[in-house]
C-alpha cells in the first residue's frame, strides 16, 4: 500500500521564489490539470475518499486516496486515460476491492485544478522528501481561486526529521500551515462556501 505522508503551507509568490533561489537548481517543471470525480450521490466525497485523473506534461495519471489514520493517507496511482478503465489498475495495486463498484455506476467531475508544480528532491541524512511549489487555480463551478502552496511530501525515512525540516523552513519563509487539500478547497467552491 501507498502511504502518502505530506506537509501544505499557503505561500505568496515572493515566498516561492525565495525557496525557488534556496532548492531550485535541479527542479522539475510540471504543467498538471486535475479533474476530481464522484457519484452522483457523493459516495466518495463523505467517506473522506478522493479519486481525480489529473493530466501532468500531457501524461493521464488517475488516483485514488484513502483515510489511514494518523499515518497519512491511501495513495495509488496508474497511467490510464478514462476513470473507469483505472478502477480495476488501482485495486490491483492495492487499494481498497470494494471501490471495484466505481467501474458500474457514473462517475462525474466535481471539481479540479490547473497549476504549475515546481518539483524538487530533498535529501539529508534522516529522509527524502519532494518539496513541490504550485502556483495556479483551483476549480469549483465556474469559480475560480489562486493556488499558491508549497507542500513537502515524505519519500523515505523518518518522518519526525522531515517535520522538523519543514518547521524550521516554514519559520523562516513566513509559511502558514494549509490544512486542507486542493480537492477540498476546490469541492468547496464548487458548492459555493
Amino acid at each position: 500500500m501507498g502511504i502518502e505522508f505530506e506537509l501544505k503551507y499557503r505561500a505568496i509568490p515572493a515566498q516561492q521564489e525565495a525557496l525557488l533561489e534556496r532548492f531550485g537548481g535541479q527542479r522539475r517543471t510540471i504543467s498538471m490539470e486535475t479533474t476530481y470525480y464522484d457519484t452522483p450521490d457523493r459516495f466518495l466525497s463523505t467517506r473522506h475518499i478522493t479519486l481525480r485523473r489529473r493530466m501532468e506534461n500531457g501524461a493521464a495519471v488517475c488516483t485514488v486516496k484513502t483515510p489511514a489514520g494518523n499515518a497519512g493517507r491511501g495513495e495509488w496511482d496508474c497511467l490510464c486515460d478514462d476513470i473507469h478503465a483505472s478502477i480495476p489498475v488501482l485495486i490491483q495495486r492495492g487499494a481498497p476491492e470494494y471501490l471495484l463498484f466505481l467501474t458500474t455506476v457514473p462517475l462525474e467531475p466535481t471539481c479540479g485544478a490547473r497549476f504549475i508544480r515546481q518539483a524538487i528532491d530533498i535529501e539529508t541524512a534522516d529522509f527524502t522528501a519532494e518539496l513541490a511549489i504550485d502556483s495556479g487555480v483551483l476549480l469549483g463551478g465556474s469559480r475560480e481561486e489562486p493556488l499558491c502552496e508549497v507542500e513537502l511530501e515524505l519519500k523515505s525515512g523518518s518522518r519526525d526529521a522531515m517535520i522538523d525540516f519543514m518547521e524550521v523552513l516554514a519559520a523562516q519563509y513566513g509559511l502558514r500551515p494549509e490544512p486542507h487539500s486542493k480537492f477540498r478547497r476546490a469541492k468547496r467552491l464548487a458548492e459555493g462556501a
